[in-house]
């Protein structure tokens, strides 16, 4: 279970980090606004992708999908308000995407205990 929490931490939080990084530079080619759009709507896509491809590996049940996105969505969000506020240097807005993975094993806790 622990390496399941560990690789599904590292799955949502990487493959988020990278569709966030995709959407920005496609949004950048828009502007200031389009580059921010991008990173949203990359990272919004990001952890649709992370947790479907663990359900998929059989690192998350699918009956924990929904809470397991949610709770990955809300760790996006707070790590955006995050990044956005520190963007002075590098290491806050990367140290923050571990909100993402951390949301989502949030979410599938929660999702364990919904279903037990």
């Amino acid at each position: 279970m622990i390496l399941k929490n560990i690789v599904l931490f590292l799955l949502v939080s990487g493959l988020t980090a990278v569709c966030i990084f995709l959407g920005s530079v496609v949004g950048h080619s828009l502007g200031q606004l389009g580059l921010f759009a991008g990173a949203v709507i990359g990272g919004i896509a990001g952890v649709a992708l992370a947790v479907w491809l663990a359900a998929r590996l059989s690192v998350l049940e699918r009956r924990n999908s929904a809470a397991t996105f949610f709770g990955g969505s809300i760790g996006f969000i707070l790590a955006a308000v995050i990044a956005v506020k520190n963007l002075q240097g590098p290491l806050i807005p990367m140290a923050s995407v571990a909100l993402i993975g951390l949301g989502a094993l949030i979410g599938n806790s929660l999702g364990q205990k919904r279903a037990a």
